[in-house]
């Protein structure tokens, strides 16, 4: 029998519309004539789902009984029976009732596919058991019901139903996901905009990969071996020349074209520094980067073409962008191939794109020489030398006349001139020696003899060896003084890399780490003090592989106490000056680090002296307004002069206690602010239900029925709390939610249980407070404007915050759906303790 195809549905959460879009396309198969059954829906009390049921056949669902308690599940036998085309079998990760024939409902998919009927199923993403982790992580709560990642990856066909985050938590937030009373927590909890979006990209990710593998079985089963890349990682080459622009772009639209695309940027600094006129072209083009949205790298290597390559193929590139030449022809008929015709050779499966530009081709002008001689130009001298001599002979020798010596010594001296300008010394010496022979031999009397026996021959032969010696000091010198000058220009360049770096937001230290691992090419580098790694990039020497010496370790002191530790190929002297200047830089940012660090600890006293002058403040008003009130009132009393009648001796005695109260009540504020303010706050944390304390909240207040709605669900873990700061916590935002609401609305306060954290939910439907203004609430003497002279000094909220922090909780202010604030005391669960169970 033909086994029947598995067609699984994936959403990132709960909601985003799984099970209505399997009962839609199980709707439209039904009226294509394909006999189609509900094997098993979940609609959650969701109307919406529940009316696409409406004309599908559906299997009744078996009763199974587990401790006096009647649990439905899907019947599979009867399923089998039927033997329909397919089968909509919602929720693949569900657990059976005990006694099923099977323990998870996946296992019965698999008894229906082994039957040859095709399914459509749905699962969330957190139920994928290789993300179980991932997804508590990101959300807190752990999913005991999961689907190995082999029963989906062997699905014939898998698709993710997306829905926007904040699309989500409005249908949320309408009640079409959850019933209206768990709204609150949910948008709070589980569906936070970033755990959604987070989700999200873990569930489109995971579908990514899933499309990786199948192409690579594919690949593996049907023999193709050559390189197949559906995402682009392009690498784009900059030298600092105004081209970088349109090369970034390029590079850019490239990587545009494949999801997932990355660019890079990698300019490569080499011995000769840099080769454009524009040193601000080059820190424009790196902004440019990050506009882009790609990421910008420098390395140092004196093969620029071969640094290229290497960086490519350690960024695992696809695609290699770089400029065509600005060389003329005749330069590039002088100087050889140029670094693109190089890249080309050596790129080997990364596939290179040359971009011509409006700098291509510039005016005629002569070969730059760029650095110190190098062998490769020293043996071009030589080779020049012998190629040379043999050519200029044999053109004189053909045109040879009585009177064509002194052209035919130029023409050699022209010749030593030219070996001197590529080669330097020692090919001009050469061709100089090589030259005065074939002189002498070819054109000198007695021909084709070697004689020298007139002064006149030898002093010639010094002259050809003296000009050849002066003409190759000269160039020596000019190629030193350029090698120093572009040698300075590549550091500075560096420097300002490192610079730049840091003024655009990076960690100083880290960034002065990093750019100096990649300018000197090392494996890696640390910056220690005292045996503690602080910052670190690349792999040292100990954890890096290759040949058996290993590469090469240097430790150079930084400030007083640090040193850095580079990992690689020994320094020369000139590396070692622009490491010096940089550890200068790294003994300046640790010492700015300590300052910081000083600052921070200067910053408490600061506040606390701003807490006292805010203090002598309220207590020159607020605290003189009660008991200015309370000493009139008892003077009255006192009083002998006046005779008072019942009702007024009533009214002041009422107004002394009124005052005397609202006096205990400052004071007693003020010690709890001074308390969190010296940490000396004293916490006794035990186990406390939710009710213990928001009832007698209530009591304290006076509040009943028509002014508090309670949700306090029976069954709630227990918080990890002190009862008393608890309930004077409750008691100071349900003072200001009551106070706030209109009169004919009511304050409600909820609990609910998420993760291992219990939440203390007080909504008020007052004006709300604006998002930028929420975090001032929780600082003391701020009222938020309120000035009328009757609320106290604002440390209510301060203290209550305080208090919940010292229990190690949270206190948040949180928009009320419909309008008005939420305020939620978030504390860790703790199972009640037996005697209060």
């Amino acid at each position: 029998m033909k086994r029947g195809r598995l067609r699984v549905l994936l959403g990132a959460a709960p909601g985003v519309g799984k099970t209505y879009t399997m009962l839609e396309e199980g709707r439209r198969l039904l009226g294509e004539g394909k006999d189609v059954v509900v094997a098993v829906v979940e609609t959650h009390d969701r109307a919406a789902t529940a009316a696409m049921l409406v004309g599908l056949p559906v299997i009744a669902r078996m009763q199974v009984e587990h401790r006096g308690v009647e649990l439905s599940e899907m019947d599979v036998v009867a399923v089998r029976d039927r033997h329909p085309q397919l089968a909509l079998v919602d929720e693949l990760a569900h657990t059976n009732a005990p006694g099923s024939a099977n323990e998870k409902r996946w296992q019965d998919v698999q008894l229906l596919l082994e039957a040859g009927i095709d399914v459509i199923s749905t699962v969330n993403i957190q139920h994928i058991e290789s993300l179980n982790d991932v997804v508590q992580q990101i959300t807190g709560v752990p999913q005991r019901e999961t689907v190995p990642d082999a029963v989906l990856r062997a699905a014939d066909q898998i698709e993710v139903v997306d829905l926007a985050p904040q699309a989500l938590r409005d249908r949320l937030a309408e009640g079409l996901v959850y019933p209206s009373a768990r709204v609150d927590a949910a948008l709070s909890n589980y569906f936070r905009l970033g755990n959604l979006t987070a989700l999200r990209e873990l569930a489109l990710l995971w579908l990514a990969d899933e499309v990786d593998n199948a192409l690579q079985s594919y690949r593996a089963e049907h023999g193709i071996s050559d390189k197949w890349e559906a995402r682009e990682r392009v690498v784009v080459a900059l030298t600092g020349g105004r081209e970088g622009e349109t090369l970034l772009r390029r590079g850019a639209r490239i990587a545009a074209r494949s999801a997932g695309g990355e660019l890079l940027a990698v300019h490569v600094t080499g011995q000769d520094g840099l080769r454009d006129s524009h040193p601000g072209a080059l820190s424009a083009q790196r902004a440019l980067v990050e506009e882009l949205g790609g990421t910008y790298h420098q390395v140092v290597g004196d093969d620029t073409s071969k640094a290229l390559v290497e960086f490519a193929q350690a960024a695992n590139a696809t695609q290699l962008v770089i400029g065509v030449s600005r060389r003329t022809r005749l330069m590039a008929a002088l100087t050889g191939p140029g670094i693109g015709a190089t890249v080309i050779r050596e790129s080997g499966d990364i596939d290179v794109h040359i971009v011509t530009h409006s700098a291509a081709g510039g005016k005629l002008r002569l070969p730059r020489l760029g650095g110190a001689l190098s062998v490769k130009r020293r043996m071009a001298g030589f080779v020049l030398a012998l190629l040379g001599g043999p050519l200029v002979t044999w053109l004189l020798v053909t045109f040879r006349s009585d009177e064509s010596i002194t052209s035919d010594v130029l023409s050699y001296q022209f010749l030593v001139v030219i070996v001197a300008l590529v080669g330097g010394l020692y090919p001009a010496l050469f061709a100089a020696l090589l030259s005065g022979l074939t002189l002498d031999f070819y054109f000198v009397e007695p021909i084709y003899t070697i004689t020298i026996d007139e002064p006149l021959h030898v002093l010639a032969l010094v002259l050809y060896v003296v000009n050849a010696g002066l003409v190759s000091y000269v160039v020596d010198q000019a190629a030193r003084r350029s090698r120093t000058a572009m040698r300075a220009a590549a550091e500075s360049e560096l420097l300002a890399t490192v610079a730049g770096s840091v003024l655009r937001g990076q960690d100083a230290l880290q960034a002065l780490v990093t750019r100096t691992r990649e300018a000197f090419g090392l494996t890696g580098v640390q910056l220690r003090t005292n045996g503690t790694v602080l910052y670190s990039d690349g792999e040292p020497a100990g954890i890096a592989t290759g040949a058996d010496a290993g590469p090469a370790v240097t430790t150079l002191p930084v400030g007083p106490a640090a040193e850095l530790e580079l990992h690689g190929a020994d320094l020369d002297a000139s590396e070692r000056r622009l490491l010096a200047v940089i550890t200068t830089q790294m003994s300046a940012a640790l010492e700015h680090t300590d300052l910081e660090r000083t600052a921070g600890e200067m910053g408490p006293l600061a506040a606390a002296d701003r807490m006292r002058s805010a203090l002598l403040a309220a207590v020159g008003h607020d605290l003189r307004r009660p008991l200015s009130a309370a000493t009139a009132a008892v003077s009255g009393l006192l009083s002998t002069d006046v005779t008072l009648s019942a009702a007024d001796r009533r009214e002041l005695l009422t107004t002394a206690d009124e005052s005397l109260g609202a006096l205990a009540a400052l004071v007693t504020n003020l010690l709890d602010v001074s308390r969190l303010q010296a940490g000396a706050l004293a916490v006794s944390l035990e186990p406390v239900d939710a009710a213990d304390v928001v009832l007698p909240a209530l009591d304290e207040l006076g509040l009943g029925p028509a002014t508090v709605d309670l949700d306090l669900p029976a069954g709630l873990s227990a918080m990890s709390a002190d009862a008393g700061l608890l309930q004077r916590v409750i008691v100071n935002i349900l003072a200001n939610a009551v106070r706030f609401s209109p009169a004919d609305q009511r304050v409600r306060v909820a609990a609910s249980e998420f993760a291992d954290t219990v939440e203390i939910r007080i909504m008020d439907r007052g004006p709300g407070i604006p998002a930028d203004r929420r975090s001032d609430v929780f600082v003391p003497f701020q009222r938020l404007g309120d000035t009328d002279n009757l609320t106290g000094l604002g440390l209510g909220l301060a203290v209550s915050k305080g208090f919940v922090e010292g229990m190690s909780g949270t206190l948040d202010a949180e928009d009320t759906p419909g309008g008005g604030v939420t305020m939620v005391i978030a504390l860790k669960a703790q199972p009640l303790t037996e005697g209060r169970a």
